[in-house]
């Protein structure tokens, strides 16, 4: 009886539900997304900078895990000393500027034969390594989402290039150019952002960590294998923050939805309302009725707002090949919990409302 009670409630007014509905499926889905985004750019830069293949990463002084953030205080002596090291077999240092024309990258200035000596090389798909002071490397997620060619030129940092080769993704940043080049341009000679330090074992990490601390006190050392654990929002400052906003934000969106939803049903049906307590209906079952009705309306809202979240995602990632948006089951869960204990408390005030109307005025209701 509860179950076709509520269904018929539901299909009364159609155009009222499907408000309702989508109410709730866009906070479903702005929960998913925003936490998606965040939590996929930031495992996806982490596994890029993993996939170098270097074992350690000395970075200046309180310098942050943002590399593109990092500047260049280091003289690229540094890295002379860093190769003395024992059990050090190759060190390249790296020059890194962001660069925000066209969209967000990293841009990194490497030695061609010391980043390969560290990382194992580029995977060539087209074209060549660089040779020359202006030649550019690109991604293939970079070239698919700039539309770039082999031998075509391409202005960056108000500077033409020349892009001869594309490479597999997963080195660390999408667009690669000679160090000294990339100098000259930021004002930045002899210096370096990082230096990537390859071990002649991976067991010796630890070691060649110890080593490093006195030669450069104060100086920042990651192990690389760690990196995706520190690529966290609680890392970031201020990202957490923005996080729970967004929720706050999804969450209000929401419970007020479903507030004014089941608010207005209320007034619509107080004839109804009184028909049911005068055939005996308790205050009880006219509660359980309306948050069964919010709930039902929240479950449906729900299922639209998982298949909206990857319809959007799509049509990012149609749009802007080198986004990353993280779906995962643990979110997807987290935002219908989310959005089904504001579907409750938005209708619980209500539905209180509802079960205390006295039957003969409820009947009397014009």
């Amino acid at each position: 009886m509860m179950g076709e009670l509520v269904m018929r409630n539901l299909l009364h007014r159609p155009l009222r539900t499907m408000i309702g509905v989508m109410a709730v499926a866009v906070e479903v889905a702005l929960v998913v997304l925003i936490v998606g985004l965040t939590s996929g750019l930031l495992t996806e830069t982490a596994k890029r900078i993993q996939g170098i293949g270097a074992d350690l990463m000395v970075q200046p002084p309180a310098a942050s895990i943002f590399l593109g953030f990092s500047g260049s205080p280091m003289p690229i002596k540094i890295g002379d000393k860093l190769a003395q090291l024992k059990y050090v077999q190759a060190v390249a240092p790296a020059l890194l500027q962001f660069n925000s024309t066209g969209g967000v990258e990293v841009i990194y200035g490497i030695d061609r034969e010391s980043f390969r000596a560290v990382s194992g090389g580029f995977v060539f798909l087209k074209g060549r390594d660089m040779q020359g002071p202006d030649d550019l490397l690109v991604d293939d997620w970079a070239a698919k989402a700039k539309n770039l060619k082999v031998g075509e030129t391409y202005n960056l940092l108000n500077h033409d290039w020349h892009v001869v080769g594309i490479v597999d993704h997963g080195k660390g940043a999408r667009l690669f150019v000679p160090i000294t080049t990339l100098q000259v341009l930021v004002g930045a000679h002899d210096k370096a952002s990082i230096f990537l330090l390859k071990c002649t074992r991976p067991e010796h990490t630890e070691d060649v960590t110890a080593e490093i601390r006195p030669v450069l006190p104060g100086y920042t050392v990651r192990p690389l294998k760690d990196f995706l654990s520190l690529m966290t929002s609680t890392n970031i400052p201020g990202l957490e923050t923005f996080i729970h906003a967004m929720i706050g934000l999804a969450i209000s969106i929401g419970l007020l939805v479903i507030f004014l939803t089941m608010y207005t049903t209320i007034i619509e049906r107080t004839r109804d309302i009184g028909v049911l307590k005068s055939l005996g209906a308790n205050r009880g079952f006219i509660v359980r009725a309306l948050l069964t009705e919010s709930a039902t309306l929240c479950m449906f809202g729900i299922a639209a707002g998982i298949g909206l979240s990857y319809a959007v995602r799509a049509a990012f990632l149609a749009g802007f090949p080198t986004l990353s948006i993280l779906i995962t089951p643990e979110w997807v869960l987290r935002a219908g919990g989310i959005a089904l204990a504001g579907a409750i408390l938005g209708a619980s005030y209500p539905a209180w409302v509802a079960s205390r109307k006295d039957p003969v005025e409820a009947l009397s209701y014009d």
